[in-house]
């Protein structure tokens, strides 16, 4: 017989047992009634879309390129480098000899019952014969109907005399971070290859173009797999399957449905895209730019430059401007805006909202179209003059204006800096041009001197600085 000393002690560890087990047991049932992490399969989805999916050939005959083969995707394999370049050279006095047939692949997905087909444009750029294969292994020829360099898409037609299947396009504003996506194309030249991943991020901006706004995603992605469709789980396009990092693995980017549909639908009526034009230089508000101007936070889009006869300026919209809203729509940073302006048709009214100096402004202004004709521009020469900072500065005249490719002479342009002086400390350099110190405008060279000539020695100063390469920054040093 067991002590009843002894029953008690046994019989504890046997609650505690029973608790651990019971606690995990309920967590991860709430779990599994919460979030559904892993979709029982892929296949329903996969063998419902993957009709109107399909695989694009191209050919195209012309000059040799070392660098040919999927542009998106990775550099040539035998880098720089490449062993073969000189037994080119040397025997057909060219990179790799004579005019040959250069054969490409790619993906695309069917949009209609008619046979319009979207793809990348990078799938077929410059191609002399393009062919689309559909998953019943029929094979047609394709027409171009229109192209976006911009965006990288394309828009192609093929004749059938029975109708299609074709997918929808889906909202890709409200894809969520985390969100199942699915993948089909030919990478590899493999055709109706299905891979699943998730969105990884939105909003990319990985220098492809002016119109960078990807989706990020794991879903595996391999050339060949360009223009292919990224789908939500309901087997509706949410992005175009477009590019990966070269160096990167389970890093692929798609172009949002939302942004590719207007384009589609503007290839599809006239075979070119026109997008509106507001006739500003634009960047990002930095941290700093919002601390000088006073802001509560970064966002908004600081314009750098406006020019003359546009939109912008015809509206009295200024350089230094920071711009808030379009239609009431807020304008997060400079790529939200150069997005939303391009959208709006030609000839339409805005109303844009923006800060100068501290207050809210509006003004009303009529969209155009872009043009990219040179501005004459018209002044005269002075002389530079040196000062305490450590540099020296002269009026923009016509010519500066030129070569530092502004459309402004207000301000001065930096044509000199001392090595080890309080300008070159700052980080000032030659070409550098400053419109405004301690927020009083500086208009020429004179302006300039009378503003450091009222502050004391060691007084802080900010300037506005406009560099080369067209940023604005704010520099802090003293007098």
């Amino acid at each position: 017989m067991i002590n009843s000393k002894y029953r008690h002690s046994a019989f504890l560890p046997s609650i505690l047992i029973m608790l651990v087990l019971l606690v995990p047991t309920t967590a991860r049932s709430a779990v599994s009634q919460n979030i559904k992490l892993v979709p029982e399969s892929f296949s329903n989805l996969a063998e419902s879309v993957s009709p109107a999916v399909v695989n694009i050939r191209t050919e195209t005959n012309t000059a040799p390129d070392n660098n040919r083969s999927y542009p998106h995707f990775f550099n040539h394999p035998f880098g720089q480098n490449d062993p073969f370049n000189d037994f080119f050279e040397r025997f057909f006095n060219s990179p790799h000899g004579r005019e040959y047939k250069q054969r490409s692949l790619g993906s695309g997905f069917i949009i209609d019952d008619a046979g319009y087909i979207v793809t990348n444009n990078h799938v077929v750029e410059n191609a002399d014969k393009i062919s689309v294969k559909l998953k019943n292994k029929k094979e047609f020829s394709a027409d171009v109907v229109g192209k976006d360099p911009k965006t990288d898409l394309a828009l192609l037609k093929i004749q059938t005399d029975h109708k299609l299947p074709f997918l929808e396009i889906g909202d890709s504003d409200t894809l969520k971070v985390g969100e199942w996506v699915v993948a089909i194309g030919s990478p590899f030249g493999l055709e109706q290859t299905v891979t699943a991943g998730i969105v990884s991020a939105k909003g990319r901006v990985i220098g492809a173009g002016p119109y960078d706004n990807f989706i990020q995603t794991d879903a595996s992605i391999n050339p060949g797999n360009s223009g292919g469709p990224l789908l939500n789980l309901k087997g509706q396009v949410v992005g175009i399957n477009t590019a990966i990092i070269a160096s990167g693995q389970g890093i692929g980017f798609a172009i949002p449905a939302n942004m590719a549909r207007n384009i589609i639908t503007q290839l599809k009526k006239t075979g070119s895209v026109t997008r509106g034009w507001l006739g500003v230089a634009i960047q990002p508000v930095s941290q700093e730019m919002a601390d000088y101007f006073h802001l509560k936070d970064s966002r908004g889009a600081l314009v750098t430059e406006v020019f003359p006869g546009d939109p912008a300026d015809e509206a009295g919209i200024k350089p230094q401007d920071i711009i808030l809203s379009i239609d009431g729509t807020d304008i997060t940073d400079s790529h939200d805006l150069t997005a939303i302006i391009a959208d709006i048709p030609v000839g339409e009214k805005i109303s844009v909202e923006f800060l100068r100096d501290g207050k809210r402004k509006t003004v009303s202004v009529t969209i155009v179209k872009r043009d990219d004709s040179q501005i004459s521009r018209q002044g005269k020469t002075e002389q530079p003059e040196e000062t305490s900072l450590g540099i020296t500065v002269a009026d923009i005249t016509d010519d500066i204006a030129q070569r530092l490719e502004i459309n402004t002479k207000e301000g001065v342009v930096i044509s000199d800096v001392v090595r080890g002086s309080k300008g070159d400390m700052a980080g000032l350099n030659a070409g550098d041009v400053i419109f405004e110190i301690n927020h009083k405008k500086v208009r020429n060279v004179k302006t300039f001197k009378d503003i450091l000539d009222d502050l004391d020695e060691d007084d802080p100063l900010q300037m506005v600085i406009r560099k080369s390469n067209g940023t604005l920054l704010i520099v802090t040093m003293t007098r």
